[in-house]
């Protein structure tokens, strides 16, 4: 079924509620590499219910099923045609997580998703949709608010506007402040898969081939998670209330067992950073932005 515009921008979801608790916490933890040596006593904290730390960037994950950004929401107003993309040949494109207050290490939460912009690149160069996903808790007030894009490789040609999407953040052209450097493990996909993301590109070879990939490929929200990884160690000290917001834009491609660089430009309450694998001269983080609180 192809991309229809305007109608795209009127899907939406209906309320869905979920309820998470310390066992996913930690294991979208450990699927971004937490926890890899137990005797970290400053990582611990993420991986073990004594004193449960959450990883701001978990919320992608724990509201799995419940509409997070995974593609154009279905609900549609009466005479609207719904739109549908060709999922073996999507890739995240930027996703950003901004937290209207710490999240809880457990709780029940009610999320509602929207499709808020779609752009089309030719019909040779793909589309770009861009979804919000918002978090109230059961007061009624505001958690989190996800904004994700996918690049629709294959849906491009829709007759939407080419311009218009959001710029992308600034990084600062001086050296960076901190680099740090991540191992990824041969079977990091594998394991961060079972936060709710089953897309066999990050598990088939066969599929990953399909799609133009030499074999599968890492999530790029457990790269954009692992990003998340380097504010915390390298600027607020392991505290993850200090971060109020997370977003970047993916740029290429993270294999399983990878060594990740990530560059960070501290000012301020702005952290600017981009990440990269030096052994493949590859960027994989590009544009990337936290503020503080």
């Amino acid at each position: 079924m192809p991309i229809y515009y305007p109608d795209i921008l009127d899907q939406k979801s209906a309320p869905r509620t979920f309820t998470y608790g310390d066992k996913d916490v930690m294991l979208y933890a450990l699927g971004i590499g937490l926890g890899a040596d137990p005797m970290n006593e400053t990582e611990l904290p993420f991986v073990y219910e004594k004193g449960l730390k959450v990883v701001p960037t978990a919320a992608t994950v724990l509201a799995s099923g419940a509409g997070r950004n995974a593609g154009p929401a279905p609900d549609m107003p009466a005479g609207h045609r719904p739109s549908q993309i060709n999922f073996l040949m999507v890739v995240h494109g930027e996703q950003k997580v901004e937290l209207h207050k710490p999240l809880a290490a457990g709780g029940t939460f009610t999320a509602t998703s929207r499709t808020v912009g779609a752009y089309d690149k030719g019909k040779d160069k793909g589309a770009v949709i861009v979804n919000e996903t918002v978090w109230t808790d059961e007061a009624g007030d505001k958690v989190a608010t996800l904004t994700g894009s996918t690049f629709a490789r294959g849906d491009g040609g829709f007759g939407g506007p080419s311009e218009g999407a959001p710029e992308p953040h600034p990084v600062p052209t001086r050296a960076p402040d901190k680099s740090l450097d991540f191992a990824t493990s041969p079977d990091q996909a594998l394991l961060y898969r079972l936060n709710g993301d089953r897309n066999p590109l990050h598990s088939d070879p066969d599929v990953a081939k399909r799609a133009g990939f030499p074999r599968p490929i890492l999530h790029g929200l457990c790269t954009y998670g692992i990003t998340c990884r380097a504010v915390l160690k390298g600027v607020t000290g392991f505290d993850p209330d200090k971060i109020l917001s997370h977003e970047a834009r993916f740029s290429a491609p993270v294999f399983p067992g990878d060594v990740i660089t990530v560059d960070l430009w501290i000012d301020g309450k702005v952290v600017s950073f981009e990440a990269r694998v030096k052994a493949r001269g590859a960027t994989v983080i590009k544009n990337g932005k936290t503020v503080l609180r």
